[in-house]
Order: structure tokens, then sequence, then C-alpha cells
């Protein structure tokens, strides 16, 4: 390319060389050189300027022309342009195909997908799944603001936490009411959001339909397990000592049947719920409790300690906190071998919030095991699990309880090491414990 372009330059220097030596030659001839020279000089930058011309047709044209003919830096320069329109003709194909497709792409997607500019607050695209869950049409809401095209969904306060805005699981369509929808905003770009809606109507349905069917049973099968008991106790294991092994298995296992068929129909009061009672709970004898309950549980082989440093109190539903606490409780109790130390601790954190945490010396926890062990039925060890009497639903119930209280559990274990389990309540539900009644008499 450089010797080319080299070459090029070299024939347009020498034929303006030759062209002046004709002009000049011309002029000797006729005794006019001076102004044959300069005749021939006007011309040749005619010339040069025609070609300036071509080229910057060549620049601002949209159409293709052909370039000139010959070997000159002129022509050189016009195939140089041409082969790069060409060129930028055939990226700009790649990107509006590129485009195009990624449009079809996006229009293929079930889940609705907005732009919004970040800024004003206004709809710059979507595709064609936001016109039957969202009810957005082209063109009437492009450019529209984002919170009247999407009235009535609560959109404006939830846009203005921008990266920090929580997903709304389940909103109604501005479309249809019956038609559900799972709503998360993500960071396009600088200036703008995406908003992604996903249609979970089926998926509520079928929780909805699981929850009911585990209440049911559950419910269904107090009356086999209450006529199982009586007809246990009939039974007398001194009248019939071979049987008291039997007995007594039995016994155990209905037991146990009895408590998991309470935690299921727990687990499914929570989860039909919104909200709980707003009350003033004493946490000072619900300490106490919590205390008395795992030395019952613990039979004198561990020993239990309760730390208050934060002699507080906290709003919220008395029986479904005490639920959830001892649930924890138990838990360090079951799980904790003997001469092992079970710590209840109450502490303010540096938010203004309180923390219950329950600290044990038990064998600890494998981090694989740690996500998942607020679901239904999951067991670190089926085999430990069953021995201690867990019926795997406490931890879910303990997650639900405290997420109908705005509040998170956290799980701190380690191999070899114990467990702690903290409830982190904020400050809003934190309430000032009231001063002990005096015992000093009047």
């Amino acid at each position: 390319m450089a010797q080319s372009s080299r070459n090029a330059w070299l024939f347009s220097l020498l034929r303006l060389l030759l062209i002046l030596a004709i002009g000049g030659a011309v002029g000797a001839l006729i005794h006019q050189f001076w102004p044959v020279l300069s005749l021939t000089l006007l011309g040749v930058v005619l010339w040069q300027s025609w070609r300036l011309h071509r080229l910057l047709l060549h620049l601002i044209s949209r159409k293709r022309l052909k370039p000139a003919r010959g070997q000159d830096a002129w022509a050189m320069l016009d195939g140089l342009l041409l082969r790069r329109q060409t060129e930028l003709r055939n990226r700009k194909r790649r990107l509006l195909s590129m485009l195009r497709a990624y449009r079809a792409l996006a229009d293929a997607l079930p889940d609705a997908v907005v732009l919004i500019e970040r800024n004003s607050q206004r709809v710059q695209w979507f595709n064609q799944t936001a016109t039957p869950l969202l009810g957005l049409h082209y063109p009437a809401d492009y450019h529209a603001p984002v919170a009247s095209a999407l009235q009535p969904l609560p959109i404006t306060q939830w846009l203005t936490a921008g990266r920090n805005a929580t997903p709304l699981a389940d909103v109604a369509s501005p479309v249809d009411p019956n038609l559900r929808l799972s709503l998360r905003l993500l960071p396009y770009s600088d200036d703008l959001w995406m908003l992604v809606a996903r249609d979970v109507s089926k998926l509520l349905h079928l929780e909805d339909m699981r929850r009911d069917f585990v209440a049911n049973v559950s419910h269904e099968l107090r009356t086999p397990l209450t006529v199982i008991h009586g007809y246990l106790d009939l039974l007398d294991a001194n009248e019939h000592p071979e049987w008291a092994p039997l007995l007594g298995e039995m016994r155990s296992q209905s037991q146990r049947m009895t408590q998991l068929v309470e935690d299921l129909l727990t687990l499914s009061r929570l989860e039909t719920r919104d909200t709980l009672p707003e009350e003033h709970v004493a946490l000072a004898p619900l300490l106490a409790s919590l205390r008395r309950e795992a030395e019952m549980l613990s039979g004198k082989r561990h020993q239990i300690r309760v730390e208050d440093t934060a002699q507080c109190d906290l709003l919220g539903a008395d029986k479904e906190l005490h639920s959830a606490f001892s649930n924890l409780v138990s838990n360090a109790v079951r799980y904790t071998p003997e001469g092992g130390e079970i710590c209840i601790r109450l502490a303010s954190t540096a938010q203004g919030g309180v923390t219950l945490s329950v600290q044990d010396t038990g064998p600890g926890i494998a981090p694989a095991h740690l996500p998942r062990l607020t679901e239904r039925f999951y067991r670190v060890s089926t085999s430990r699990s069953r021995a201690t009497g867990g019926t795997g639903l406490g931890l879910a119930i303990v997650k639900h309880v405290l997420g109908l209280h705005q509040a998170q559990l956290h799980v701190d274990s380690r191999l070899g090491f114990g467990s702690t389990f903290a409830c982190h309540f904020s400050a809003n539900r934190v309430l000032p414990r009231p001063p002990a009644p005096s015992t000093t008499p009047p």
C-alpha cells in the first residue's frame, strides 16, 4: 500500500511537470512564454479543482459513484474512498441485521422488557410481550412517562430506589387484575434502566394448591393420630412385658408424627398470612422461658447461658416469635453433644436494631449446606436428624416468622466449631423496656 501510494504521487508529479514543460515549450515557440505558461497553470488549477469537486461528491453523496480511471494520486484517492464507503455500508448492513435479530429475540421472550430513561423516567422502548402483560402500545406509549404508562402499578417510588430496588414478587397486571406479575429492575447502562415483568400467575396458583393440599392433609391426619394415641394409652406394658419395646417405639413414632403435623399446620398458617399482630413483646420473660425450655430438653447434659446486653423489647407477635426462638434453642440442644455449651444472647446492633442469637458448641455445618438450611424437610444428616427427633420444618418456620417481622436469619457455622443462628431485627422493631416494678413496700 505504501509503495503504490508513492508511485501514484510520483506519477502525478511527473505528469504535472510534463504539462508545464509542454506549455512552456509552446509559449517559447510562439514567443509568448509567460502568457502560455500562465494559461497552462490556470488549466492545471481548474482541473485540480474539478477533481476536488468529484472527491467532495464522493464524501457527501449517498450514491455509489464510479471511481476515476488512471494511476495518479486522485484516482487512488477515489478508489480508497470507494472501498471505505463499501466497507462502511457492509458494516451498517451487519449492524442492522444484528439489531433486527436482537429485536426479534426480545420480542420472542415470554417476559415483558421495558427500557426506561433514568433521569426523565420515560419509556424508551419495549418488546411485544409488554403489550399483553403491561398494556403498553406502540407508538402511543413511546417516550411517555413510565408512571402514567404503567398506571396503577406502584412504579414511581420503586424506580427511585434504583439499584437498591427490591424485586416485586406479586403485583396485579394493569391489563388484567387476575394476571399476577413479578417485576425486576436491572441497570442497563448509565442512562437506562431495564424493567423485566414475568407472568407468575401459574406458579402462584400451583403454590396455593400446594399450600392448601398440605394444610388439608395435615388437618385430616389429626383424627387418626388421636385415635392411635388413644389405643396406645389403653395398652399397658406391665400386663404384657414382651410388648414394652414395641409400645415404646409406637408411642415415639406417633408423637413424632403428631409433631410433624403440627409443624406443617403452623407453616401453612404462616404462609397464608401477610402480616402478624403488632404487640409489645417483653423479651426478659421470653428469654427466661427459653432458658427453662432448654434446661428441660437438655436434662442437665449441657451448660445453658443467657446474656442480655440490649435491655430492650420488640414490636411483633409474641406467640410466633416465641415459636421461632424455641425452634432455634431446641435445635441447639438436640445437636450439641453432652457437656457442650449453649448461649442465648440478646445484643444491640450498630444500626440501632437488636439481634437474638443462639450459639452452640456442636459439630458445626459444612458451608455447602448453609444456603439450604431453611428449605422444608432439608436435612444436613438424615440419620442424625431422625435420631434427635427433628421434623425438618423448624428453620422453615423460623424463616417465615422473621420474614413477617421484616427480620433476617444469619447462620455462621464451621465444622468442628459449632454454629450461631442470629435473628436480626431493624431499629423500627425495637421498643424501650419498661422499668421493673419496685419491690420496696410503701
